[in-house]
């Protein structure tokens, strides 16, 4: 699951073969560095990542960046690939973000260099973003996402820790059902997941995370929304001071089933927008 934004929340973002990552700082959250620290009054929110970073592919490089922060591969079958000149997983068009994957043959290496080395059975594309490290009180992250819901796709949107795991915030997550998981991990075994029913007709749904240091300048509150309709609230505990990157990817198989689709699987996202309140 990942793309990675030029972003470290203390929370990140980037994406290869279907994947954007982003870091933000202290309270961290998305792809760009950033952190979350609790603040004594608020202040006016800055924005991070516009709505605009879609609109064309020099505009799209400027905010996020190719592949999983560490590389091409993570927990599921697809290897990430894509570079400023290699963009057939990749499309970004009419201010929309496309990640594709298609079933590969003869991958090298033929397993996922990541726990647990799945085979590879596609190519596909991520993002990921990195936040300056200021110091904040809170983040909104949002956008508007059409996610496959088939067995063996595995679409994500989150934020996952810079220097060491977890923690991590999973705002948008299929796993070939008709839900999106909205999770956090404090630890690998203390996990709070919620599923919320998805359409499985491919149609944009907006999801909402608003992420917020708590007084005791350790703890963060994360309320989700989708469609503008708060679903549930997690705690992320000692999160604030944590960088996270934000991610956009398309994995496939592992946590969602396999096997997966034997055709091309296309996951669209548009109008993501992180905002930062705080200094």
């Amino acid at each position: 699951m990942p793309i990675n934004m030029r972003r470290e929340l203390d929370f990140p973002a980037r994406i290869p073969s279907t994947m954007f990552v982003r870091k933000l700082n202290s309270l961290a959250i998305i792809g760009i560095a950033g952190t979350l620290v609790s603040a004594p009054f608020a202040r006016a929110a800055t924005t991070v990542i516009p709505s605009s970073s879609f609109s064309s592919y020099s505009t799209f490089e400027s905010y996020w960046a190719y592949l999983y922060p560490w590389g091409s591969d993570h927990n599921g079958s697809a290897r990430m690939k894509g570079s400023s000149t290699d963009h057939s997983n990749i499309v970004v068009a009419s201010s929309t973000l496309s990640l594709i994957a298609t079933p590969t043959s003869n991958p090298n290496p033929p397993t996922s260099t990541s726990n647990p080395h799945p085979a590879i059975h596609y190519a596909r594309r991520a993002s990921h973003d990195l936040l300056f490290g200021h110091p904040a009180n809170g983040y909104t992250i949002s956008g508007d996402f059409s996610a496959p819901t088939a067995r063996g796709t595995w679409p994500a949107f989150w934020l996952t820790a810079v220097n060491s795991w977890p923690p991590e915030v999973d705002i948008g997550e299929w796993k070939g059902t008709a839900n999106n998981w909205f999770n956090t991990f404090n630890t690998s075994s203390i996990v709070r997941s919620d599923l919320v029913g998805w359409p499985t007709d491919l149609s944009f749904h907006s999801i909402k995370a608003v992420l917020t240091a708590q007084p005791n300048n350790s703890d963060v509150k994360i309320q989700f929304y989708m469609d503008n309709v708060l679903r549930t609230t997690q705690y992320g505990q000692a999160f604030v001071g944590k960088p996270l990157w934000l991610i956009v990817n398309l994995q496939m198989e592992g946590s969602s089933g396999s096997p997966g689709p034997t055709g091309t699987t296309t996951y669209k996202v548009r109008n993501v927008v992180v905002t930062r309140t705080g200094s």
